[in-house]
């Protein structure tokens, strides 16, 4: 509609940037990004950027550009002005909201992806965006520990370790059930390794010890069990229950 009434009437006052000032147009940037055109007020805020040329409104403007690129699900080109922006003002005093904002980016794809997990195959489930995001909360807190979006950034990083833990028990299990027991024990291993503190690890030592046992490393199979049993004594792992381990008298519960 915009381009049809231009072409019938000619560039309008609001629309002819050649003699508004940066604070003019970052103003009607503003006015469009509360309105939700995060679209139009990306255009506009690539204005203000260009001609505030480094100063304080050009990076606020950076900013906010990075934002409606958001916004607008321009994922790719949010990250790259957030990356842009940090490599240009190492010392901005808007560098911890820019990390932040690079977390909340990446850390979008993954929210809910637990609930999206039927019907696609875990193995090919790409989660290096959760590992950026997780990045970026770690580079705020480490950088600004008293910064107002630590807390917050805290709280992903910890949903974060877990979601990522979790998938690779889904993983682990994608390759147990199919008979693919040294790839399960590995990824089951990889969750003592890498999140060792998330609720996953007991059924990671689950499914260390299941496979083991199906590949008949006794040896492996019983010191996985004492592990389990030793710091999860009343997991739901070590219940007694259907099934039996080889050269155990002990039956364990096989949860799946």
């Amino acid at each position: 509609m915009l381009a049809l009434f231009l072409a019938g009437c000619g560039s309008t006052p609001k629309e002819d940037f050649s003699n508004q000032g940066a604070e003019k147009l970052y103003a009607e940037a503003k006015d469009d990004m509360n309105s939700g055109a995060w679209d139009r007020a990306a255009k506009t805020l690539e204005k203000v950027e260009a001609r505030a040329g480094g100063s304080i409104l050009a990076q606020q403007a950076q900013l906010d550009l990075a934002y409606s690129q958001w916004k607008s699900n321009e994922k790719v080109l949010a990250l790259a002005t957030l990356d842009r922006f940090i490599k240009l003002n190492p010392s901005s005093p808007g560098l911890d909201y820019a990390l932040y904002l690079r977390g909340l980016v990446n850390f979008n794809d993954n929210l809910g992806f637990l609930g999206s997990l039927a019907g696609q195959a875990l193995a090919e489930r790409d989660q290096r965006a959760s590992r950026d995001a997780y990045q970026s909360f770690k580079q705020l807190i480490e950088q600004f520990p008293e910064s107002r979006y630590a807390s917050d950034a805290k709280l992903r990083m910890d949903y974060i370790v877990n979601s990522l833990a979790e998938y690779e028990i889904h993983v682990a299990r994608y390759y147990y059930r199919r008979g693919a027991f040294v790839a399960a024990a590995n990824r089951a291993q990889q969750v003592l390794s890498e999140f060792e503190r998330s609720p996953s690890v007991q059924e990671a030592l689950h499914i260390m010890l299941r496979s083991y046992d199906r590949l008949g490393l006794d040896t492996l199979r019983d010191d996985t069990r004492r592990v389990l049993d030793k710091n999860f004594p009343n997991s739901r792992f070590s219940l007694d229950g259907e099934g039996s381990t080889s050269g155990s008298n002990r039956p364990w519960w096989r949860p799946w």
